[in-house]
């Protein structure tokens, strides 16, 4: 595991010493080992850094950057099936010369080219600079378990593990992108390959960027997507036999992710997802399994049953309360490793478990993606239930009353308490305007979005120029509930989730794993019936069934609960403080961009138990110390 980063300056006027403080401003990802290197070639000053964070062959053998023939690399993540892949290269004649994934990358990429990604069971991050062919490749992995940020501006181009690269490069431009502030106050982050910043981009999850030397172009390419699985014919498969090959799939895929020459661990909620890895994991290993959770004591307390699993299993457990006086401490640091404005509140227990962690493991296996790919969210249900419903209006008779609805939108009263409702109005309006399933994506995307009265008085500027990102292709799917599916796989899982466990556990130094988004998973659950994964009344059924065989069905009984601190509570308690600081008229005129008497309103009525969406205020706090962090010049 490391953080990478460089830059590729076409004006050859970049030194080392700026490499040198991109480079250190990542050594929270990889204390172990830092690497700098420059390249100058004809057409361009090439930069490549790296922090590594040892993990597989801790000797000098890992060090990066790595060079093989004409291919040099630097790399952030694990290749779990390196040695499987070394001795087919070994076979087709290559000599090796340490014991690190790194080096099977740069061999395979020299066998195979850009198809040698396919052989990779891993999470990943990869540039390689071919000299020969004067190209270089970045790479990042099927489900975006690892970031990438560029950027190419007046003939620079930039890259690293996290934004804070970019920005320590001198002449990058920080100029925030206005109208990407309209997703960010929707979801609470910035989707790729979008970023805050105008000249920045993030690399979206499993693509390829080619840079040619020759003319500072850029192609970007992709190579895998969930959702073509979907659009696959289902597999002719019995129940049982589904559950048996699911569960040999999970056997495999927790295993791999054992590969490690330094101790492991799990986090451990109590819910299905991280007793499926830690009952699977504990099972095939002699010794104690080393198990993590956080609780809280008041809101969502999942510690008691993440307690109860873990006795039952026999893992060597540890678990820790989260207290005021904890999130007083890592607040601040959330607009720092998260380098822009993040408002998925459950990224505090997050960082507070991954130090838990880490003061006993290097490497750490998270349980992420199963809602995602079995049908595990609750708003699943909900949604196909507003589909039927929708779909129930024929075509035609629903393009009049979208007609009809667009024109009563402006006559609806705009009142606070009814905003909610309103909004769901609207896109049931919305989608009655589209056929089949495009009606399903559109509805269940609005659904998810802020009222649009919201934004219209939050920001000076309302919603002008903002063009949502999620225009999801519904060809080949067979069902609403799958489009939800690979929708949130595409979007809320690399962009939220995978985001959040990344820069928890990387702030501290710990690796975080992902057994359930082994893309050999996604690819067979995705052909697998769906009655298999929701049979109408059992969400994730397939895998709860599999989790029965290693812990009782009575124990497992439980409320779908989440990951979450009591945060509302205290903010107007204890850390009402950062209201006051952060959300005051005059720190609100910082940037220029609010409608301040409107947030004034929003605040009291928040303190007042009166503002019924909530998430706006913790949204409005990240984005205001975000800005503080990065931005404001004091």
């Amino acid at each position: 595991m490391c953080g990478i980063t460089g830059f590729i300056d076409f004006k050859k006027n970049t030194e080392r010493g700026v490499l040198l403080k991109m480079v250190t401003s990542l050594n929270h990802r990889g204390p172990d080992d830092s690497g700098v290197e420059i390249y100058e070639v004809p057409e361009a000053v090439i930069g490549f850094g790296q922090t590594r964070l040892a993990i597989i062959d801790l000797s000098s053998g890992g060090h990066q950057p790595m060079h093989y023939k004409h291919l040099s690399i630097v790399f952030n993540g694990e290749i779990y099936n390196y040695l499987e892949i070394k001795e087919e290269l070994i076979a087709k004649g290559h000599v090796f010369i340490s014991g690190s994934d790194t080096e099977v990358i740069l061999h395979s990429y020299d066998a195979w080219g850009l198809d040698a990604v396919h052989k990779f069971i891993g999470m990943f991050v990869f540039v390689i600079y071919d000299s020969l062919a004067k190209k270089i490749t970045f790479t990042r992995d099927r489900a975006g378990i690892k970031p990438l940020f560029y950027s190419m501006a007046n003939g620079i181009f930039l890259f690293g593990s996290e934004l804070k690269a970019l920005m320590a490069y001198p002449l990058f431009d920080k100029t925030i992108q206005k109208d990407i502030l309209v997703e960010y106050f929707h979801h609470g982050y910035i989707a790729a390959p979008n970023t805050i910043f105008k000249i920045a981009k993030k690399l979206e999850a499993g693509h390829h960027l080619v840079l040619d030397l020759n003319n500072a172009q850029i192609d970007i390419s992709r190579y895998w997507s969930s959702a073509d699985f979907y659009r696959m014919p289902k597999l002719k498969i019995d129940y049982e036999t589904a559950k048996t090959e699911l569960h040999a799939l999970l056997k495999s895929a927790t295993a791999y992710r054992m590969v490690a020459d330094v101790p492991v661990g799990v986090f451990l909620s109590g819910g299905y997802d991280s007793t499926a890895v830690a009952a699977l994991l504990q099972k095939q290993q002699t010794s104690q399994l080393k198990t993590f959770t956080i609780g809280f004591e008041i809101g969502n307390n999942e510690a008691p049953y993440a307690r109860k699993v873990a006795s039952f299993l026999g893992t060597d457990h540890t678990e820790y309360y989260c207290s005021i006086k904890d999130c007083q401490d890592i607040i601040p640091q959330i607009p720092y490793f998260f380098d822009e404005p993040f408002a998925d509140n459950s990224a505090i227990p997050t960082m507070l478990v991954s130090k838990l962690a880490s003061e006993q493991v290097t490497v750490v296996l998270s349980a992420d993606g199963g809602d995602e790919m079995l049908s595990g969210y609750l708003t699943y249900p909900l949604h196909s239930k507003y589909f039927y419903k929708v779909n129930k209006i024929p075509e035609l008779l629903g393009n009049i009353t979208s007609e009809i609805g667009n024109l009563l939108k402006p006559l609806l009263p705009i009142i606070s308490t009814d905003e909610v409702y309103i909004h769901q109005m609207n896109s049931v309006v919305e989608a009655l305007g589209l056929k089949g399933l495009e009606r399903a994506a559109i509805l269940f995307q609005r659904m998810n979005e802020l009222p649009e009265t919201f934004i219209q008085n939050l920001l000076k500027n309302g919603a002008i120029g903002y063009i949502s990102p999620y225009k999801f292709l519904v060809n080949g799917f067979e069902n609403a509930t799958e489009v939800c599916m690979a929708i949130d796989y595409q979007n809320y899982l690399q962009n939220d989730i995978l985001t959040k466990v990344d820069r928890a556990t990387m702030s501290v130094s710990l690796e975080g794993r992902e057994p359930l988004l082994d893309h050999r998973l996604i690819e067979f659950a995705a052909r697998l019936p769906l009655s298999y994964k929701w049979d109408g009344q059992v969400q994730k059924k397939i895998l709860r069934d599999i989790v029965h065989e290693y812990v009782p069905k009575e124990m497992m009984n439980q409320a779908k609960n989440g990951f979450s601190v009591p945060i509302y509570d205290w903010l107007r308690g204890d850390l009402s403080y950062l209201i006051d600081q952060y959300l005051c008229p005059e720190a609100l005129n910082w940037s220029g961009l609010f409608n301040v008497p409107w947030v004034k309103n929003q605040v009291v009525a928040f303190r007042n138990y009166k503002l019924h969406y909530q998430p706006l205020l913790w949204k409005l706090l990240m984005f205001q110390m975000w800005y503080a962090k990065w931005i404001k010049v004091s």
